[in-house]
């Protein structure tokens, strides 16, 4: 049976695993990832808008991995509007930069899951092999973490390198045409990351679990017996 220390911190490192498990399924479900304020540059050319006539083009955005939604401000007022990522308009985006993101998110789910089991069987009982002890939680550990960094990366890499956001904005836009004046990385990202972090708490706490601290001995006193006290 493992000690009540080494107890503690797989216990602690199992739940952290879970609530990491969470995040992300709670992170890919909520379509705020990004916001971004957009401008249409049609409208605004169309009247030869100024600076304080351009509040009447300028717009919102937000979305997610599968869906989202944007505030049209054209001149006439705003227009709100929901889509959907799938099946239509992933075919504007780049279609397997999107995809990995989604796959990298759900592999780092099933080993944050992993990670749960291991730290569980770790805190209950001393495994006999190796790879089912502390080095098996580290590896899975390590690898939800991995995961998750990875999508995340993509993420941003769709966002900066890829232009995600002014794609979406323009997404079936034959009339008008959408230009990006901000772009913000919302809660659900950051959630990722949080999780990403979360797995590397658990290295941590584990590698701690690994460490052997000295047993503190008490010196006994040397009882002198002398003759006078054994008459006594």
């Amino acid at each position: 049976m493992p000690g009540c220390f080494k107890k503690t911190l797989f216990a602690l490192a199992s739940l952290i695993s879970f609530v990491s498990f969470i995040l992300i399924v709670v992170a890919m479900g909520i379509p705020k990832w990004m916001t971004g304020k957009i401008l249409c540059k049609t409208g605004a050319e169309l009247v030869n808008a100024t600076d304080p006539e351009l509040v009447k083009f300028i717009g919102e955005i937000y979305y997610g991995l599968f869906r989202g939604g944007k505030i049209r401000q054209c001149g006439l007022g705003g227009r709100r509007s929901k889509f959907t990522i799938f099946p239509h308009m992933v075919k504007k985006l780049n279609t397997g930069l999107h995809v990995m993101i989604i796959m990298f998110l759900c592999v780092a789910i099933f080993f944050s899951l992993v990670s749960f089991g291991f730290c569980i069987l770790n805190a209950i009982k001393v495994p006999y092999r190796a790879i089912n002890g502390p080095a098996g939680a580290c590896l899975w550990n390590f690898l939800a973490g991995g995961f998750v960094v990875l999508g995340v990366t993509s993420f941003m890499a769709a966002v900066k390198l890829h232009h995600l956001t002014e794609r979406i904005a323009n997404f079936r836009e034959n009339v008008f045409r959408f230009v990006i004046l901000e772009e913000r990385f919302e809660d659900c990202f950051w959630i990722c990351v949080a999780s990403a972090t979360a797995h590397a708490v658990n290295l941590l706490l584990i590698a701690i679990s690994g460490i052997h601290f000295p047993k503190i001995k008490t010196k006994t006193e040397e009882v002198n017996v002398t003759a006078e006290d054994i008459m006594y």
